[in-house]
């Protein structure tokens, strides 16, 4: 086991609050016939932020040339000032924030990505993750493909290239019919604004309207910040065109069952969204209700781990009627400038971005509710901070079942031998993480908070490979052998 024995009481055990979490790998935005398009696009990527920090982008044109801007950091460091703005001229644009999932942070990976076809330029921004993005490269490469880029985003660009047909929506065509997985992707041409969304809707899409104008999104509040009016989802299999003559709806996989990411209501997406008409605050609040009813304990208050645990919280509070207490505090303006190499003020800058708050939790029996449990190093440093500020018992509980199995659809979670729920029974965790009792949500009880009454075992209604093993696509690169990453030039950050 490679865990520490009983980490709670190991003094020098090195973790950090916001290493053990689960992370979305980017969210996408795209503004058609807009005067003030690049603009538009910032604002929209501010909105969907939280969906990566690792790096932003956005790809404009302006009738005759696209313009570009990638750089890594979050979009308020890159796109806040007018210069920038004014260098991506144009009435189109699409923009991307990434967190890495396939490929590293180096600036040939940072999305937009964008290449010269035959039948003109074509800009790409993809979120989600390719399960065959390998197994293509391959081909690609051995046919004499030249690859810049370590990104699975980069597949899409060589197949919409190789295609044969005469116009770049029936090669764009070409290319998703090629490729496996969970996506979510807008694209920019000289003449139309494109998007896409996979085969079973892992990833969520949505369209938007301002000013008479369409755009695309991966959450309703990046269209909330600009005003602009929700239209609907883009369909499972569905590529939307938009183009000075309107809006042209593609179908190009045959319907089937739609399967969205069961994540995007528990952890990813931001909580005054609508993903495919549900609210995800009221789905937490729902799974914090159906959590309360199953895992019930006598205590004094309900405490939230920040951000994501709130809403699950309230639920949970609301059903038991315990009182609801902010017992941690999240400090939203610590960097990582704040994390030193050395232990000692590592420990500091943990502090510094989650403490406890005293007043509210010192000689009270507390139930913290948090979204998810991943490895455990994070539970285990949030029990002994509720500990060290005098909390006289500490009951955890978890607003979704036990994690047991990695995500290949664009979710950053370990290998499975890193997963604490994979490698412990439910006493081995809670022994681990130092609760003095532990509780999950369970798969029926997710359901019922999601509005159905039972879990579908033949046709799920949502993927949750995570807790079922239950993957909806093919994994072709999980076959391949040999080394599963690329050969690339290293480059100096």
């Amino acid at each position: 086991m490679s865990h520490a024995a009983n980490p709670q009481a190991d003094p020098s055990f090195d973790f950090d609050l916001d290493g053990d979490t689960l992370r979305e790998e980017c969210g996408v935005f795209g503004i058609f016939g807009h005067p003030e398009a690049s603009t538009i696009v910032a604002l929209g990527l501010h909105a969907l932020q939280h969906r990566g920090q690792e790096a932003a982008g956005i790809v404009s044109f302006d009738g005759n040339v696209f313009h570009s801007e990638r750089r890594p950091g979050l979009v308020g460091d890159s796109f806040s000032d007018g210069e920038t703005i004014a260098r991506l001229k144009g009435r189109a644009a699409i923009g991307h924030v990434r967190y890495s999932t396939t490929g590293g942070t180096i600036l040939r990976n940072v999305q937009p990505l964008f290449a010269e076809l035959a039948s003109g330029g074509l800009a790409v921004a993809h979120n989600g993750n390719l399960t065959n993005a390998l197994s293509i490269r391959r081909d690609l490469v051995r046919d004499g493909a030249i690859t810049q880029s370590t990104s699975d985003t980069e597949v899409i660009l060589h197949l919409a290239a190789r295609s044969r047909k005469p116009r770049i929506i029936e090669r764009f065509i070409d290319a998703l019919q090629a490729i496996q997985g969970a996506y979510a992707i807008v694209a920019l041409t000289n003449k139309k604004l494109i998007g896409a969304r996979d085969p079973l809707g892992i990833r969520p899409l949505v369209l938007g309207e301002l000013d008479g104008r369409y755009m695309l999104a991966s959450e309703t509040c990046a269209l909330d910040i600009i005003g602009a009016r929700f239209v609907r989802d883009i369909e499972n299999g569905e590529i939307v065109v938009i183009s000075e003559e309107g809006i042209e709806s593609i179908r190009f996989a045959e319907a089937a069952p739609m399967r969205p990411c069961i994540f995007e209501y528990i952890y990813f997406a931001r909580p005054d969204s609508v993903v495919n008409g549900k609210s995800v605050y009221g789905v937490r609040k729902a799974i914090g209700r159906e959590l309360a009813r199953e895992a019930a304990v006598t205590a004094d208050v309900v405490v939230p781990v920040p951000d994501s645990g709130v809403p699950a919280a309230l639920g949970f509070a609301q059903e038991t009627g315990l009182p609801f207490e902010m017992g941690i505090i999240r400090n939203h303006y610590v960097g990582r400038t704040f994390i030193q190499p050395t232990q000692s003020v590592r420990e500091l800058g943990v502090r510094m971005k989650h403490s406890a708050n005293r007043t509210a939790i010192e000689g009270k029996s507390i139930v913290l509710v948090d979204d998810s449990l991943v490895r455990g190093t994070t539970s285990v440093k949030i029990v002994r901070m509720m500990r060290e500020a005098g909390a006289a018992e500490v009951h955890f509980r978890i607003a979704s079942p036990p994690i047991t199995y990695p995500d290949f659809y664009g979710i950053d979670t370990p290998e499975r031998e890193k997963l604490l729920a994979a490698t412990h029974d439910l006493e081995g965790m809670r022994k681990y993480i130092g609760a003095d009792s532990l509780a999950f949500l369970s798969i029926p009880g997710l359901y019922r908070a999601m509005g159905e009454e039972v879990r579908n075992a033949a046709c799920p209604q949502y993927t949750d490979h995570c807790f079922t093993g239950d993957y909806p696509t093919g994994l072709t690169d999980l076959s391949i052998a040999g080394p599963k990453r690329f050969a690339m030039l290293a480059e100096a950050d």
